[in-house]
């Protein structure tokens, strides 16, 4: 039996659950509210220490880190195969998937706080606020998520995160120059990893930024057409995140074309 705790509209949950979908496995589903500061809960701390998502449970196993959860599953569940055949375009696949662990993930974060997530932690009373921060395991994380909260968009970390997909985006570009997907000609880790990235994107109205991408727009409507893309990422969709990004993202494009510009 796998069992995956996640949630809903966090980015490194939906690229497990994508990979999951594409293996037609079967796998129950434990839901955390992240913004009620579930993942801190003491039961999750002892099968995920730094209370993150998602966490899979197969058997009596327990697999931390979304990266490692896709190349556990695709060795464990070989059918059908994730990843390219020959070793070159493999390692390609690898390090595409490689930059998350680097700082693609940091930057999405601090993205989608200053943009729209912030809003709801100041609708939060000061004891509200205070018991989600002692929630928080370190004072650095503790003083990290209120920077971005109180600053927003006009953080220098905004723009340096803004600058970072920018240059990510024409990368993407580049790869999908020869290559009908990311590594190659053959679907992979590699894609579903972005997947909920450029879908992030898209929630907060930034998908301007591929107006001169034109492969890269291509590619990104094909994997939504993936009947994966309906299960793992369509069916989970909550409505108070898109009223939230709908009513708060908007405004915050002019500051990022003005970022592109400079």
């Amino acid at each position: 039996m796998l069992t995956l705790h996640h949630n809903e509209m966090s980015t490194c949950s939906q690229k497990v659950r994508l990979t999951l979908e594409e293996k037609n496995l079967e796998w129950q589903s434990i839901h955390l509210k992240l913004r009620e500061g579930e993942q801190f809960d003491s039961r999750y701390l002892r099968l995920n220490p730094r209370g993150v998502v998602p966490t899979l449970i197969h058997e009596d196993h327990v697999i931390r880190e979304s990266s490692v959860i896709l190349e556990y599953l695709d060795e464990v569940f070989p059918e059908p195969s994730l990843h390219p055949d020959d070793s070159v375009t493999r390692a390609t696949m690898r390090l595409w998937t490689k930059q998350f662990d680097e700082d693609l993930q940091t930057s999405t974060a601090i993205v989608s706080m200053c943009i729209a997530f912030r809003h709801q932690f100041l609708e939060k009373s000061a004891d509200e606020m205070e018991t989600y921060l002692q929630k928080l395991p370190t004072p650095a994380r503790r003083k990290g998520i209120m920077s971005l909260i109180e600053s927003g968009t006009s953080l220098p970390q905004f723009e340096t995160a803004i600058r970072r997909y920018d240059t990510l985006f024409t990368d993407m570009e580049a790869a999908l120059t020869h290559d009908q997907w990311l590594a190659g000609d053959t679907y992979s880790l590699a894609d579903i990893s972005y997947t909920p990235y450029l879908t992030r994107f898209e929630h907060l109205h930034l998908l301007g930024m591929l107006a001169t991408r034109p492969r890269l727009r291509d590619w990104y409507e094909r994997v939504k057409q993936r009947p994966s893309y309906r299960t793992a990422m369509t069916k989970w969709e909550s409505p108070a995140y898109f009223e939230l990004y709908n009513t708060k993202a908007p405004q915050e494009w002019s500051r990022v074309q003005a970022i592109l510009q400079v």
